[in-house]
């Protein structure tokens, strides 16, 4: 990359982290201080959690579509400004209904497709593959990120001072783009349109684009829903002080990443990632049948975790680069917009349901639930064919 092409890169990267810092900070946090909330209850605390998923998942081809005709940067930093918003919102209810609809605020700056978009303004082709993966991994980071500074913060000044801070962040990030991201020069910006309805027509037709669009579904629905129950798990059953949490998130995370490189290289190597996709959900079922049988015995306890976050990652990490293989060059954009808004589906869908069900039966209830999310899953993964780039033949 040139120098304007690393600038742009990382600031993007950067702003993209700092607002996905801002949404994952309450994962492992709102189940253990959402019942202080006025109205709270299990379904709510989890429609709280899952609820910026919705908003997300609507506005995102809108707000996609809206940077073709309208610009980049003013849509993402409209985006960022309804996200400080959706925090202020929050911050200030002492309610959970006020909480709820600041989460909704905050994913309404559905601005994902437009930083994207902006990152292939400001590269070159040869370029644009490294631009959206330190994009992808500033979204893992802010995962890791959030599971340490989550507890720290809200150990320190509480829920709503975790909802400042994230307001802060935000704000930082609508500083980063005015003065490190550079505008796209006319010529840059000169070759996009929106996304036909031939288009999204032709992705909704592919049935491996669709299975990787069930699988970014069911993935994101098992994380939110399992973030519902685990910080409970981890304060009640095991005994870790709310402030400690990070504790066991960090080593469990960290050795999951090495165990996830490997597992990765196979794949590519092999030309066979689309069987070693369906053999991880296969794991990812397995991890969480194993969270709900291990629930008061530390050491299985742990071990579940690490297999989950194993596969998490490597699935995390393997979806989208498939989405990218599967579909053709000239409906790259509309692909990606679906596999987009089929995640945050997720997102709502698995913080509703976990909610529902820890409220009914328990954590043991919400892990066997996603294990049977992701044996479904696992049935449909199986069908994946090789991508077209690959080596080997469609068939096999």
């Amino acid at each position: 990359m040139n120098p304007a092409e690393r600038r742009a890169t990382f600031g993007l990267a950067a702003i993209f982290g700092l607002r996905m810092l801002g949404l994952f900070l309450i994962l492992p946090v709102f189940t253990l201080y959402g019942d202080e909330l006025s109205g709270s209850t299990p379904m709510l605390v989890g429609l709280a959690i899952g609820a910026y998923g919705l908003t997300q998942a609507l506005l995102q081809i809108p707000l996609g579509l809206a940077s073709d005709r309208w610009g980049r940067r003013p849509v993402i930093m409209l985006g960022l400004l309804a996200f400080v918003a959706g925090s202020v919102l929050a911050a200030v209810s002492t309610d959970i209904y006020g909480v709820i609809a600041g989460r909704a605020l905050q994913g309404a700056g559905a601005i994902a497709a437009a930083v994207m978009a902006l990152a292939a303004d400001l590269t070159r082709e040869t370029q644009r593959t490294k631009a959206m993966a330190v994009i992808g991994i500033s979204v893992g980071a802010a995962f890791m990120a959030a599971l340490v500074i989550g507890p720290v913060v809200a150990a320190s000044v509480g829920l709503s001072g975790v909802f400042w801070f994230t307001a802060g962040l935000a704000a930082l990030a609508m500083g980063l783009m005015l003065f490190l991201v550079p505008p796209p020069r006319a010529d840059q910006t000169g070759g996009h349109r929106g996304t036909t309805l031939a288009e999204m027509a032709s992705v909704l037709r592919d049935p491996d684009l669709l299975r990787l669009d069930f699988g970014i579904f069911a993935l994101h629905f098992i994380l939110i829903a399992m973030f519902v129950a685990l910080p409970v798990v981890l304060q009640d059953s095991l005994g870790v002080a709310r402030a400690d949490h990070w504790h066991v998130y960090v080593p469990v995370m960290l050795l999951s990443v090495v165990a996830m490189v490997p597992v990765i290289g196979l794949g590519e190597r092999s030309g066979y990632m689309h069987r070693v996709l369906g053999a991880v959900v296969l794991v990812l079922a397995m991890a969480d049948l194993a969270l709900a049988e291990a629930l008061h015995t530390t050491t299985w306890l742990l071990g579940a975790l690490w297999l989950f976050f194993t596969a998490f990652n490597i699935l995390e990490a393997t979806l989208p680069s498939m989405v990218s293989k599967f579909a053709p060059e000239a409906h790259r954009g509309a692909a990606l917009g679906v596999y987009s808004t089929s995640q945050f589906i997720g997102a709502f869908l698995g913080g509703v349901v976990g909610g529902a069900v820890f409220g009914a039966y328990g954590a043991d209830g919400v892990f066997t639930v996603c294990a049977l999310v992701a044996a479904g899953w696992f049935l449909v993964a199986v069908g994946l064919r090789a991508p077209r780039s690959a080596a080997r033949a469609p068939a096999e």
